[in-house]
C-alpha cells in the first residue's frame, strides 16, 4: 500500500511545496519583460548592447529582481499559507462533529503509542543519566556447559547454545583486572542488595542498598546535591560507615531537610552516617533499579555477610561483583576486548588451579551505557505493544481517510466553484491536504497530552497490589520528536488519498446540483477499500485479544492442588549479622507463636520458599544407597516449612502424615514427598518410610526419612508443571534466608496487619514486615503481565471496533446517498422494501467478509510471534478465529443496517426526482 501511493505523494509534495518552480516561473517572467524593453530599444535604433544594459537599469538588474522574485514567492507562500489555515480551520468548526470524532480517533492512537514508546524507551533504550554513557562498557563472561565458574551471587542466564553467561567477577579478579589496566580510563564494582533493615528514629524500615567500589562516582561522573560524594577512603575495612542516598529517598523519609546530613542510621545493625544525595537523575548502575542508599564494598561483610568468616572481598571462587568500566578516548571495543582478555585469563588460571584453559570461561565486553541491562525479558511484550498500538493507529489513520474521502464529496461543489473562477488543481490539494495536516496537529498534540497523562499507567498495570508505584516515566524530547514525526505521518496518511481526489472531479458536472456521475462511485470503491483495510487490522486485535483474554482465563482457572483464599503474607529477613544459623530458626520460632496468638488469626505457618511468587530453591536429593545420577535425574524442588502448612493451604496428605512439634533439630530429620517426587524417586512401590540423601553429602549424614506423601500442588509459577518437591520442617534446618509467614485469617489485611505487626515487634522490635499482602494478590501479581496483555488488546480491539463501526456507517449512509435515484427506480419496477434491505447488506457483507478474511490470514501469520506467551491453547486457536470472524461480522451487519433500512424506505417519488 505505501509502494502504491508514494509516487502520487512525491508529485503531490513535488508540486504543491516546490518554492524554486515558483521562483523559476517568476524568473522567466521577468527576463521575458526585461527582453522585450530591449527590443523596443532597439527598434529606436539603439545598439544592442545598450539597450540591454538599459532595460536591466530600468528593471533594477537581474540579480536585485531576483532576490525580489524570492522575497515576494516567500510572502506568496507565507500569504497562502496563512489563508489555508484560516480557511481550513473555519471549515473544522463549522463540521464539530467531524472534527471531534476525527481529533478524537487521533488522539487515542497517537496518545497509545506515544505512551508505549515511552515506555519501550525508559525500560530497552534509556541510558545511565550520567556524563557520556557511550563511553561506559559492562563486563561479562560465558562458561561453556561443561565448565563451572563457582558460587554465583548476581545475575546469569543461559544461552541458546547452553553457554553460561553471567556478569558476576570475584572481588579480587576486579582489582586484578584494574591494576593491569590499560584500556580504560577506571574502572568500577558494584552490588545490588534488596531489603535490608533500617533502623530510622527508632522505626524499622525495609531499605533497597548498593555495595559500590571507592572510585564509583569518579568513573560514572554521576553528581551528588547535597553533601559530598563516597571517595576511595570510605572503601576501607578501617573506613567508619557512611553512605549517599537518593533524591527521592532524601523528599520521601526525610522531607528534603538538611538535617539528614550527618544523620546516623542503622542499616542490619551497622551505624551508618548519610554524608550526602544523589542527584534526582540517577537511579543507581542497574536499568530500571532505584537503590535507596549507596555503600561503601568494604561494608560487606558487616552488612550482608556471606562465606565461612563473612567477607567475600578475599575470596577468589565467589562471584559476586559487577564491574563497569569508561573507555578511554580512542580506543575501541576490540583493543579493549584484547587487552583485558589476556589479564582475565592469568588470574583466573592462578586462582582456579588445575583447570584446563577451554573450561575456563571467556571474557566477553558488553555496552554499558544502560549499567546493569536486565531488560531483555521486557523486549518482546513492549514490541507487541508497540505493534498492537501502531495497529490501532492505523485504523484510526484508514477510518479518517474515510470521512474525509465522504466530506471531499460533499465539497465537491465547492471544489469545481473553486477551480471555476481559476483556482489550480495544486492549489486545491494544498488547501486539502492542509485540512488534513490541521487535524493532525490537533490530534498529536491532543495525543502528546494524553501520552503524557497516561505515561504512568501502563507501568502501573504491572505494580503488585502491596508495593507503592515505582516507575516514574519521563517523557524527553525524543519522545516529542517521535509525537510529532506520527502526527506528520497520520496526517500525510489519511490525507493523501483524499486531497488527490478532491482534484480529479469533472468541473462542469460539479457545478451541477446534485450530480451524481462515475466519479462518485469510484470513490465508494475507495471508501469500501478502506473499510475492508479497517475490518482486517480489526481482526487482527481481536485475534490477539481473544488469546490474550483466553490465557488469563486458562491460567486463573488452573487447579493448583492448594487454596489461596484468606491467606495472609508477609515477608521476614532479619540481618545475618545479628541472627545466623540456629538463631534465625529460633527467631522464626517464636515469631510463628506469637503470631498463632493475634486476635482473628487461625493458624500461622511459614516457608522458606514464598508459593506462586517465582521464588524457587532447587536441589540435588537421591534415594539412599542409590548411586547419584545426572543432575536432572535427581534435582529436586525445596521447601522448609512450618508444621501447620498444609493445614494453611490445604494441601492434601495422601498417607503418612505432615510435620509435628517434635520435629526439632534433635530429632530424626524428616520429610514429606509429593506424588511427583514419591514416582520419580521409587516407581517400584510406595515412598512412605524410605529414605532419602543430599547428593554433596557424605556417607555419615543422616538421611531423611519420608513421613508423608502430599498431592501434587503448584509451586513457583503458574505455567510450569508441578515440578518434584520435597518439604522439609523448618525446624530441622541448619540455616535459613529469609522466610514468608502465612497467617490464615477471615480478616483483611488492614483489620489483622497492625496486629502481625505488633506481634513481631514483641520478638524484636528492628523487624520490619515486608510485602504484606494475601495470596490471592501474590497470585495476581504473577499474571500481572498476561493481565497487562488482555486489558490492552481487549481495549484496542474495543476501541478498532467502533472506529470501523463509524467507517462501515458513513460508507454505507454515501453508497445510499449516491444511489438513491437507483434504488427509486428500482421501488417503482416493483422491487420490495426486503429486497432493497438485502442488497445493502449484501454489499455490506461483501467487503466485510473480503476484509475478515485477509485480517485472519495476517492474524494467522502474526500470532506465532506471541506462541511464548499463551498457556493452554495454540496461536492458531479455532475457537479465538470464528469468534473474531463473528464479532466484526456483527459489527459490519448492525452498522450497516441503519443505511440498509433507510434505503429500503426511500420515498418513490423523491427518488425518482432526486437527479
Amino acid at each position: 500500500m505505501a509502494l502504491a501511493l508514494w509516487p502520487a505523494l512525491r508529485s503531490t509534495l513535488r508540486h504543491v511545496f516546490d518554492r524554486s518552480r515558483l521562483e523559476r516561473e517568476m524568473e522567466v517572467e521577468l527576463q521575458f519583460h526585461i527582453d522585450a524593453y530591449a527590443e523596443d530599444l532597439v527598434r529606436q535604433g539603439m545598439p544592442p548592447t545598450e539597450a540591454l544594459r538599459r532595460a536591466r537599469i530600468e528593471f533594477g538588474g537581474v540579480e536585485g529582481r531576483k532576490e525580489e522574485c524570492r522575497q515576494s514567492v516567500g510572502l506568496r507562500l507565507w500569504d497562502e499559507a496563512r489563508a489555508d489555515l484560516r480557511y481550513g480551520a473555519r471549515v473544522l468548526r463549522q463540521n464539530p462533529a467531524f472534527t471531534a470524532v476525527a481529533v478524537l480517533s487521533l488522539a487515542l492512537g497517537i496518545g497509545a503509542n506515544t505512551a508505549i514508546y515511552t515506555l519501550a524507551r525508559e525500560i530497552l533504550f534509556k541510558p545511565l543519566a550520567v556524563p557520556h554513557p557511550e563511553q561506559l562498557r559492562i563486563f561479562s563472561w560465558a562458561q561453556s556447559k561443561q565448565g563451572h565458574v563457582g558460587p554465583l551471587w548476581g545475575n546469569f542466564d543461559r544461552a541458546k547454545n547452553g553457554e553460561t553467561l553471567g556478569t558476576p567477577f570475584p572481588y579480587p579478579l576486579f582489582l586484578e583486572m584494574r591494576k593491569s589496566n590499560r584500556a580504560f580510563e577506571n574502572m568500577t564494582a558494584f552490588h545490588d542488595l534488596y531489603r535490608l533493615t533500617a533502623n530510622i528514629d527508632g522505626t524499622a524500615e525495609a531499605l533497597d542498598a548498593t555495595l559500590v567500589a571507592g572510585n564509583f562516582y569518579s568513573t560514572l561522573w554521576c553528581r551528588v546535591i547535597a553533601g559530598r560524594a563516597l571517595g576511595p577512603d570510605d572503601d576501607t575495612l578501617s573506613a567508619t560507615p557512611v553512605g549517599v542516598i537518593s533524591d527521592a529517598y532524601w523528599a520521601e523519609r526525610f522531607a528534603r531537610s538538611a538535617a539528614a546530613l550527618g544523620k546516623t542510621i542503622r542499616v542490619n545493625g551497622v551505624a551508618v552516617t548519610i554524608v550526602g544525595v544523589n542527584g534526582p537523575e540517577f537511579h543507581g548502575p542497574k536499568a530500571g533499579g532505584s537503590p535507596q542508599i549507596l555503600l561503601p564494598l568494604s561494608l560487606q561483610p558487616r552488612v550482608s555477610p556471606m562465606g565461612d568468616d563473612g567477607s567475600l572481598l578475599a575470596d577468589n571462587h565467589f562471584w559476586w561483583v559487577v564491574v563497569l568500566g569508561r573507555l578511554k578516548p580512542g580506543i575501541g571495543d576490540a583493543a579493549a576486548q584484547a587487552a583485558l582478555e589476556q589479564s582475565f585469563r592469568s588470574a583466573l588460571q592462578a586462582t582456579l588451579p588445575g583447570k584446563k584453559a577451554e573450561d575456563l570461561p571467556r571474557f566477553v565486553l558488553g555496552d554499558g551505557r544502560r549499567g546493569l541491562d536486565l531488560s531483555g525479558a521486557f523486549e518482546q511484550p513492549i514490541l507487541v505493544l508497540l505493534a498492537l498500538a501502531g495497529i490501532v493507529l492505523l485504523v484510526a489513520c484508514a477510518n479518517l481517510a474515510n470521512l474525509l474521502l465522504a466530506r471531499s464529496a460533499a465539497r465537491q461543489r465547492e471544489m469545481s466553484v473553486r477551480l471555476a473562477m481559476g483556482a489550480g488543481r495544486w492549489r486545491i490539494l494544498r488547501q486539502v491536504m492542509t485540512e488534513a495536516l490541521l487535524l493532525a496537529t490537533l490530534g498529536g498534540a491532543a495525543g502528546l497530552l494524553a501520552g503524557y497523562a497516561g505515561r504512568n499507567a501502563i507501568p502501573s498495570l504491572f505494580d503488585d497490589a502491596w508495593t507503592a508505584h515505582a516507575m516514574d516515566v519521563r517523557p524527553d524530547a525524543r519522545v516529542f520528536l517521535f509525537a510529532l514525526a506520527l502526527t506528520l505521518v497520520t496526517g500525510i496518511l489519511f490525507g493523501i488519498a483524499p486531497a488527490w481526489r478532491a482534484t480529479r472531479g469533472d468541473v462542469q458536472s460539479g457545478l451541477k446540483e446534485n450530480a451524481r456521475t462515475s466519479p462518485g462511485r469510484s470513490r465508494a470503491r475507495l471508501g469500501k477499500s478502506l473499510v475492508a483495510v479497517q475490518v482486517a487490522l480489526c481482526a487482527v486485535l481481536l485475534v490477539g485479544a481473544g488469546l490474550f483474554l483466553r490465557t488469563l482465563s486458562n491460567l486463573r482457572h488452573l487447579d493448583l492442588g492448594l487454596s489461596i483464599e484468606h491467606l495472609v503474607l508477609f515477608q521476614l529477613d532479619p540481618p545475618q549479622a545479628r541472627f545466623a544459623g540456629r538463631q534465625r530458626v529460633e527467631l522464626f520460632q517464636r515469631i510463628e507463636d506469637r503470631l498463632a496468638e493475634v486476635p482473628g488469626v487461625q493458624l500461622a505457618t511459614l516457608s522458606s520458599e514464598a508459593l506462586l511468587a517465582h521464588s524457587m530453591d532447587n536441589s540435588c536429593f537421591r534415594p539412599t544407597g542409590r548411586v547419584a545420577g545426572s543432575p536432572a535425574e535427581n534435582s529436586t524442588w525445596v521447601n522448609h516449612v512450618g508444621e501447620k502448612f498444609f493445614d494453611a493451604y490445604a494441601i492434601r496428605l495422601l498417607s503418612g502424615r505432615g510435620f509435628e512439634a517434635g520435629d526439632r533439630a534433635d530429632a530424626p530429620r524428616v520429610g514429606v514427598v509429593n506424588q511427583k517426587l514419591a514416582r520419580k524417586f521409587f516407581p517400584e512401590g510406595a515412598a512412605l518410610g524410605k529414605t532419602i540423601t543430599e547428593c554433596d553429602r557424605d556417607a555419615t549424614a543422616s538421611p531423611i526419612l519420608v513421613v508423608g506423601v502430599s498431592a501434587d500442588a503448584k509451586y513457583s509459577d503458574l505455567r510450569e508443571d508441578v515440578p518434584p518437591t520435597l518439604y522439609l520442617p523448618y525446624r530441622q534446618a541448619e540455616e535459613l534466608g529469609a522466610v514468608t509467614f502465612e497467617v490464615k485469617t477471615a480478616a483483611t489485611v488492614a483489620s489483622v496487619a497492625p496486629g502481625l505487626r505488633d506481634a513481631v515487634r514483641a520478638v524484636d522490635s528492628d523487624l520490619p514486615l515486608l510485602d504484606v499482602r494475601t495470596q490471592n494478590q501474590q497470585v495476581e501479581a504473577i499474571l500481572s503481565q498476561e493481565r497487562v496483555f488482555a486489558t490492552l488488546a481487549t481495549g484496542f480491539g474495543i476501541l478498532a471496533l467502533v472506529l470501523a463501526g463509524i467507517g462501515i456507517y458513513g460508507v454505507m449512509a454515501y453508497t445510499v446517498s449516491s444511489r438513491t435515484n437507483e434504488i427509486g427506480i428500482r421501488l417503482a419496477l416493483g422491487a420490495r422494501a426486503q429486497e432493497v434491505l438485502s442488497m445493502v447488506l449484501r454489499e455490506t457483507s461483501v467487503f466485510a467478509i473480503a476484509g475478515i478474511a485477509a485480517g485472519l490470514i495476517a492474524a494467522f501469520a502474526l500470532t506465532r510471534m506471541v506462541t511464548s506467551m499463551l498457556y493452554g491453547l495454540q496461536a492458531t486457536d479455532p475457537l479465538t478465529y470464528l469468534g473474531a470472524a463473528f464479532i466484526l461480522f456483527a459489527i459490519a451487519l448492525v452498522s450497516g443496517l441503519i443505511p440498509a433500512r433507510r434505503a429500503a424506505h426511500v420515498d418513490t417519488m423523491q427518488a425518482l426526482r432526486h437527479e
